[in-house]
């Protein structure tokens, strides 16, 4: 199924200066790894080493927390939209 992922300023240096990119997945955790094998080290920028998502990127499916969803395992249809943003704190 081709999904379109919306990716963010701090990683497009790893996706080629690429604002998003269509991939092949059936699911957020499918996503992440057709991600790494596209754009080899961008895994680790994006998962910790228990290979879960670090808590301070959010991901949403179709413009819905994927955390209100099945988090990793979230499946993913044709024509999804799946945006990576990065948290952001201040004052």
């Amino acid at each position: 199924m081709a999904v379109q992922v919306l990716i963010p300023t701090p990683l497009q240096k790893f996706t080629n200066d690429e604002t998003s990119v269509t991939l092949e997945a059936a699911s957020v955790d499918g996503l992440l790894q057709a991600l790494e094998v596209r754009y080899p080290g961008i895994l680790v920028r994006l998962c910790d080493e228990k290979g879960m998502l670090r808590r301070f990127l959010n991901v949403y499916v179709n413009s819905e927390d994927i955390r209100f969803l099945e988090n990793q395992a979230t499946s993913l249809g044709d024509g999804d939209e799946v945006s990576i943003v990065p948290a952001v704190a201040g004052g």
